[in-house]
């Protein structure tokens, strides 16, 4: 008979048995647990099976980030953080150049706006910040953006105290300028732009699937070396990494399904600029489809509710402070929104500006007619991307409709600057690695299209270089000649249907590559004329509103192009049943 213990035996007479029980060594606590830890740490019967898979795609998120960050095992810096070092030294060479309005009195440029509102925000009470008083003369780069920048300049007032109060005193400081002054706002503008606008930027590489780790490199070399911004605001002077960043973590956060985590950073970058509005249509359907997805009457329902208390608790936190009197915020919502400056200012690259060559608009039709024709036509534009999103959200209509949505906005909409290009750039940017070719494309008209306001304040050299880093990093990093199939312009469906019609659309990407080259070559002689040669005395903005004009044909076939990709997309409704 066998004197081993039965099967059901005591746990003691098992233990004997058994022998003495080992102790597992102990290791060192590492940064990404294995998968296997993570599912045991979140698969319990509590956690929905979402809860789970939101959870190991955020320790996938972070630990991809963190080992492109660390040492490799022979010592050397990671390509990631060369790749970072590298785009923050382009931001500090560039922002050794001119500034706007520098040396130009009486009124000098965006370099002292921005000085000013530290001025007005340190020095007089919150009350008084948008209003018209004999301490704060309105018509003087009177603030008119919303409370975060005020915030924001008030913060940077209070380190600009602390290291010299002339910098920021009142009356006194107007038009101040000094190489310790410029020193102390260029940085400014490098500490918000590593904070928040390139964080986001490597996040989001990182979380880009079925992409390896020398793509997600790539595209973030490519997206942080875009010369639009860097030149913007390290070389001309402003903080749009700041309000453009907060947008990509909201793109970010609704990747991942924190759609509260999302609506709150994009009323981050709403508070912070108004121009955000451009992006507010495609992140208000893709949030309202997913909802419809998941049935108004259940859960669809409830995170509905839980989004509009988010943006409500969002709003009265950043507007708190002027929500004391109706005056008061009436007065903000007039600063913000100044309908009496017109249509359009200087040579902007929209339909206005380029139909103002033929007729003048401005002339013609009267402020109250223009504000009506241009949200009439903003609107038109914008319905069809707005309605595919909304009954098919998905990840990719979301991405392609803040392009398409803001494109828009930027040829249709009332009171545009040059510098709101950089509201449709940044979407694109996040297209890069899908489709590189239009996308670089896009990319380098969008700079081109500022390119009198860049001569204007001294940065055509920065310009040139930056322009051309860029250009031979896409080249190098996506053969952006290579892919120029229909497939890879993402135009396969609408192929299909056009070649029973038309028969030259076979040799499209042939087309599709000279007409790239030849955009280039124009772009680049006629910066180089820009630069150069004197315009005739009858003609003095013929360069400006060429670029203007060309720039604005160019934004115009990206919007067809765009809106085919979306309309005519299959995959869209294939990703929609992930969302749903």
């Amino acid at each position: 008979m066998p004197t081993g213990p039965r099967p059901h035996a005591p746990l003691r007479a098992q233990l004997r048995t058994r022998g003495p029980r080992r102790t597992r060594a102990a290791t060192p606590l590492s940064f990404s647990p294995p998968a296997r830890r993570l599912r045991g740490a979140r698969a319990g019967p509590g956690r929905p099976l979402r809860t789970r898979k939101r959870a190991r795609a955020a320790a996938a998120v972070v630990s991809c980030t963190f080992g492109l960050f660390t040492k490799t095992s022979y010592g050397e810096v990671s390509l990631m953080t060369i790749t970072v070092l590298l785009a923050l030294t382009v931001r500090w060479t560039v922002s050794l150049s001119s500034y706007s309005g520098a040396g130009k009195p009486p009124m000098y440029g965006d370099y002292e706006a921005q000085r000013h509102w530290q001025e007005v925000t340190y020095n007089l009470p919150i009350r008084q910040w948008y209003f018209n008083t004999s301490d704060n003369n309105l018509l003087y780069w009177g603030l008119d953006y919303p409370p975060l920048t005020a915030y924001h300049s008030f913060l940077c007032a209070y380190i600009a105290k602390l290291i010299n109060p002339d910098w920021i005193a009142l009356h006194a400081s107007r038009g101040y300028e000094s190489q310790p002054h410029k020193l102390f706002m260029r940085t400014t503008v490098f500490v918000a732009d590593l904070l928040i606008y390139i964080p986001a930027v490597i996040l989001y590489c990182c979380s880009l699937k079925e992409t390896s780790t020398k793509k997600q490199v790539s595209s973030a070399l490519c997206i942080l070396l875009y010369p639009g911004l860097i030149l913007i605001d390290h070389g001309h002077f402003q903080y749009n990494s700041v309000s453009l960043g907060f947008a990509l973590w909201g793109v970010l956060c609704l990747s991942y399904d924190w759609d509260l985590l999302g609506s709150v950073a994009f009323c981050l970058a709403l508070n912070y600029k108004q121009m955000e509005l451009y992006h507010s249509l495609p992140f208000f359907c893709y949030l309202l489809g997913k909802c419809f997805k998941k049935g108004l009457k259940g859960k669809g329902l409830a995170l509905l509710t839980k989004i509009a208390g988010t943006v409500v608790v969002s709003f009265a936190a950043c507007w708190l402070p002027f929500c004391t009197d109706v005056e008061q915020m009436m007065q903000v919502l007039r600063r913000l929104f100044p309908i009496d400056r017109g249509l359009f200012e200087d040579k902007v690259a929209n339909i206005w500006c380029s139909l103002s060559v033929l007729i003048k608009i401005k002339n013609v039709v009267s402020p109250q007619t223009q504000l009506k024709l241009s949200f009439a036509v903003t609107f038109l534009s914008l319905l069809p991307t707005c309605i595919k999103l909304t009954v098919q959200p998905s990840l990719r209509g979301f991405k392609l409709a803040l392009v398409s949505c803001a494109l828009s906005f930027f040829l249709f909409s009332f009171q545009v600057h040059e510098k709101s290009i950089l509201l449709v750039s940044v979407p694109v940017c996040l297209i890069l690695s899908e489709i590189p070719l239009m996308a670089t494309w896009f990319l380098l008209v969008s700079t081109f299209s500022m390119l009198p306001l860049l001569l204007k304040d001294g940065l055509m050299l920065a310009y040139t270089v930056t322009t051309l880093a860029f250009l031979l990093a896409c080249v190098a990093s996506f053969s952006i000649f290579e892919k120029t199939s229909a497939e890879d312009l993402q135009l396969k469906p609408f192929s299909l249907f056009l070649k029973r019609y038309v028969s030259w659309f076979k040799s499209f990407p042939r087309i599709v590559r000279s007409l790239f080259l030849l955009s280039v070559t124009l772009m680049g002689v006629l910066s180089l004329m820009s630069a150069t040669v004197r315009p005739p005395q009858r003609l003095p903005d013929l360069f400006p509103v060429s670029v203007s004009s060309i720039s604005c044909l160019h934004f115009l076939f990206f919007l067809v192009y765009f809106n085919i990709i979306i309309l005519w997309d299959s995959k869209n409704s294939r990703s929609q049943k992930k969302v749903s």
